[in-house]
């Protein structure tokens, strides 16, 4: 699939949101792409939330970064921040395994503690990513069943 075609894909996904939130998703994502000129965007418009995963493979399991839209806010996931140093205690989450950080602003990805958590979170896969190609977007899943991508009080709005 051609880029054009991606973007128009996830474009499509992004206009179920409010203005607000998608225009929140747009610059989260864009901050994030500018961080890692190769490797793999991969894109999940799954049941829970759309997700914009940074990954040096076409794996998903290997997508250690990603920028995920809810309904009411955006957040910044580390799928292995549980192993991250965390001096700031930015990182929220209790499971085994991942860490995020609920955005208040897209502009938050640029805070020096933030770019200190993703350089981290970069460094098992530094030299995967010097053997990738230029930052290629893949649309991984778009599932037809999803919950709302907007409030109940947006979505009633909208229609």
């Amino acid at each position: 699939m051609n880029a054009t075609v991606i973007e128009s894909q996830i474009a499509g996904f992004l206009e179920k949101y409010t203005p607000s939130i998608e225009a929140q998703l747009r610059e989260a994502r864009a901050r994030l792409r500018a961080m890692f000129p190769r490797g793999f965007e991969l894109v999940f418009d799954n049941y829970n939330a759309l997700v914009f995963g940074i990954s040096p493979t076409e794996r998903r399991s290997d997508a250690f970064v990603s920028v995920v839209g809810y309904p009411k806010w955006v957040t910044l996931f580390f799928l292995h921040g549980v192993d991250l140093h965390d001096p700031d205690g930015l990182l929220e989450g209790s499971g085994k395994q991942v860490r995020s950080i609920r955005l208040k602003t897209p502009a938050d990805i640029n805070q020096p503690e933030v770019e200190a958590l993703i350089a981290q979170a970069v460094l098992p896969y530094e030299q995967t990513f010097l053997a990738a190609p230029a930052l290629t977007t893949i649309v991984k899943l778009a599932l037809a069943t999803q919950r709302p991508r907007r409030p109940a009080s947006a979505a009633s709005k909208a229609h």
